[in-house]
């Protein structure tokens, strides 16, 4: 059972993140709150970097926060349709940080820059798309196809 003071934490420590977000802005990521009533629910934008496939294109994400935030992790899926090893196509995640990995002194910026790094290095290890990992290293011609067959831009 949370208490109105755990919600309440949440919201500020929220709060804090948007205006650090504000203040010191990272080129090619964004996140805000969906609306202003429930700052629980962010959308985050992430743009692939250079020299990957995904550079230049522009994907929109979901963060879902429990009370239990910062000590567990949001719930982040990708909106966007996504073709990627680390990604499912229901948009789900697989990357440490978002589950065994998460420490408390993690925000919404680190979560940002993390996945902006699955883009360039994906982990091919433990992949949720079989398909597009085995792609990965062995046919980028193939696998480019594949990403630009599900990529949708979408306007801010």
């Amino acid at each position: 059972m949370t208490t109105a003071a755990e919600g309440h934490s949440v919201v500020k420590r929220l709060q804090n993140e948007l205006v650090q977000l504000m203040m010191s802005p990272t080129p090619g990521l964004s996140a805000f709150p969906a609306s202003e009533d429930d700052l629980t629910q962010w959308f985050g934008v992430i743009v692939g970097p250079e020299g990957t496939p995904y550079e230049n294109l522009k994907f929109r994400l979901s963060l879902k926060f429990t009370d239990q935030y910062p000590y567990q992790p949001p719930k982040v899926t990708f909106v966007s349709p996504m073709w990627h090893p680390n990604v499912d196509m229901s948009g789900n995640i697989c990357l440490d940080i978002l589950k065994d990995q998460w420490s408390a002194v993690y925000n919404v910026q680190t979560i940002l820059l993390s996945l902006q790094a699955l883009l360039e290095e994906p982990n091919n290890g433990s992949p949720l798309n079989a398909i597009a990992a085995e792609l990965w290293d062995t046919d980028m011609d193939e696998y480019k196809k594949r990403l630009f067959a599900r990529y949708e831009e979408f306007e801010e």
